[in-house]
Parts: C-alpha cells; structure tokens; sequence
C-alpha cells in the first residue's frame, strides 16, 4: 500500500527552507560563504531526489538518508532555521511503520534538540531565543504526528471503503446470475419438459420448444460471459469502453477528462446494463447512448425505442436495483423514465470526482 499519502509536505518544507536559508545569506543577514551557501543548495537538491525515489525505494534506508542529509543541510545552513527538518523523520516514519515508531522518533529528535543545546550553549534555557526555539519544535512535532494520523486514518478507511465497494460488487454479481441465469436454467427445463410432453402428439409443438430451450440457452452463455467480464481490469478510457458495446448509437458530449476509475467503472456497466435490457427485454430496435462531460459530473443517459415498462412494477427485471446503489456508491444518482408503450430512458450522474461511499 502506497505510504506517501500527502507527498507534498516533504517538498513543501524542502521549498521552504531552501528560500529561508537562501535569504539569510544573499540577504546579508549573516557572514556569506559561498561554499557552505553551495553545500546547503546541493543538499536540498538531493533531498528532492529523495523524495522522487520514494515511491520505490525501501522505506527505512530512505529515512535514513533523509536523516544523514538533514543533519549536512543544518551544518551547512547559517541561519538555523533548518532544524524544522527533522520533524519530518517521526512523520514519515509514522506513515512507513506506524504510530508507536512515529511517536518515539519524535521524542528522539526532540531530545537531539534539546541535548545539542545543552552542549554546544550552556544556560541555554534561560536565553528567551533557545527556549522559543524548543517549544516551536515541540509543536512542529505535535502538528507533522497529528498530521501523519490524518493520513494514516484517510488510508486505511480508503481501503475498507475499496473492501466494501468489492464486496458490493460480489453482491451484485451474485444477484445477476442469481436472476438472468436461474430464469433462463428455468425456462430451459420448462421447455424441455414441453418438448417431452409433445414428441409423439405434436412433433412440431416440440421442435418450437427445443428451438425455444436453445434460444435460452445461448441468452444463459451470454449473461455467463457478461458477468465474467465485469470481472476483468477495466478500460481507462470511458469513451473507448462505450464505443465497444455493440449496436447503438455512441454521442459524446464535452471533453472527457481523467475520471476516476470507480466512475468509469460504474458508468460503463450501466451502459452494459442498460443497453441489455433494452434489447432483451424492451425488444428495442434503436439504442443511444450518451455520454456528457460537464465540469462538476458526468451524465451517461441511454434511451431506446423498445416496448418500456412500469419501473414501479414489482420484479421489473431491469436490474434497476444494481444501477441506483452502482450510482449511489459514488455519490451520484439513477433514474429510470419509461412507460408500456414509449421506449425507456435510463440517466446516471456521478460526481467528477467519484467518492465511494459506504
């Protein structure tokens, strides 16, 4: 699981140090030297690198050369305003091991602070400058752990929300075969039978039945494939997912922009969801879909010209079920507009930026 849950702290006091130290010295705040003004450059800059190789290299030797690299970057800063640095050590430990390994780095960086006062300035704490510089550090500390809690609670509930969301998806799958495949297994065995029943009276009225249980036979292999493909990696691209459903009418509205996977992934199995209804049970001869890109969501409506139906209806069989909690998962929302007689019009919006919700 990716640790660097909020990567741009890391740079962000890294920015800040470097123009504070920077300052100090162009400044004329200080004695300039310019090979330990070059020494201090080259140490952030290595420290940036650090960061970028962060999201493969093994955590705790990366913390470690964080640590050796804060401790040349305050060597070589005149200001002293560089000791900020070693916050970061207990949060990014936090993140990589854990509270406990966060909370004890931090009680040791402080007590680095405080012990390298003691022997480098005696009677340090009663100088007002030392004594300030203790208690900013200390709430340095207490902000980067209670930060480093945030985002360590933001990761783990991201993954049960990712659990939950699977789960969902079991369920969901589950009901389908349960429903498409269990009706078709029913009418197979029904037709069968019939077929049995008029052999030897109606040899016609047995051959229609056979024909009938390999008609359902073949819808059964369909949903089979269907739901086993829901299985697979997901397209990237919504517009590419779309265009691959097969006969309908594609429309694409706005530019389509990086959505979240979880928005791709429920609009386009409700397309799939959609478009199979249509055609299997609404006998539609014309299906559109379209897709809209607007700034805050994005709308998939797919309308056809088949016989429609009372959504209200108990055991519609048009999976409207799946679609509202699919759609309300992210935050977004379904609905269904048909009537006997009129077509159907399925519309799903979800935010721009999908959050699942559990």
């Amino acid at each position: 699981m990716v640790t660097r849950v909020v990567p741009w702290v890391s740079g962000a006091v890294y920015g800040i140090v470097l123009l504070a130290g920077l300052y100090y010295a162009l400044g004329g705040l200080g004695a300039a030297d310019p090979l330990r003004l070059l020494g201090f450059v080259a140490a952030i800059a290595a420290l940036f690198v650090v960061e970028a190789l962060d999201r493969t290299g093994p955590r705790a030797l990366l913390i470690l050369v964080r640590l050796a690299l804060f401790i040349v970057v305050v060597a070589f800063d005149e200001s002293g305003l560089s000791r900020v640095l070693f916050v970061l050590v207990p949060f990014a430990a936090y993140l990589a091991f854990g509270r406990t390994v966060g909370l004890v780095l931090g009680g040791v960086c402080l007590a680095l602070l405080v012990g390298g006062f003691a022997v480098r300035v005696p009677g340090w704490y009663r100088d007002a400058n030392y004594v300030s510089d203790v208690l900013m550090f200390s709430m340095g500390l207490v902000l980067a752990l209670a930060m480093a809690g945030v985002a360590d609670r933001e990761r783990r509930g991201a993954a049960r929300i990712a659990e939950l969301s699977a789960a969902a998806e079991r369920n969901r799958l589950a009901r389908d075969l349960h429903d498409s495949l269990g009706h078709h297994l029913t009418a197979i065995s029904i037709q069968l039978a019939k077929a049995d029943a008029f052999a030897s009276r109606d040899p016609a009225v047995a051959g229609q039945a056979l024909a009938d249980a390999r008609r359902s036979v073949g819808l059964a292999l369909d949903d089979v494939r269907a739901s086993v493909g829901t299985l697979r990696a997901e397209p990237v691209r919504l517009v590419d997912a779309l265009a691959g459903l097969a006969d309908v009418t594609l429309r694409v509205e706005g530019e389509e922009r990086d959505l979240d996977q979880a928005a791709v992934t429920a609009l386009h199995r409700a397309a799939q969801e959609a478009v199979t209804n249509a055609r299997r049970h609404g006998r539609a001869t014309l299906v559109t879909v379209t897709v809209t890109f607007g700034a805050e969501d994005t709308r998939l409506v797919v309308t056809d010209d088949g016989r429609g139906f009372a959504p209200d209806a108990p055991h519609s069989g048009f999976g409207l079920l799946g679609l509202r909690e699919r759609a309300a998962l992210l935050g977004g929302t379904s609905t269904v507009d048909s009537s006997p007689g009129t077509g159907t019009r399925v519309t799903v919006t979800v935010p721009r930026t999908a959050i699942l919700h559990s």
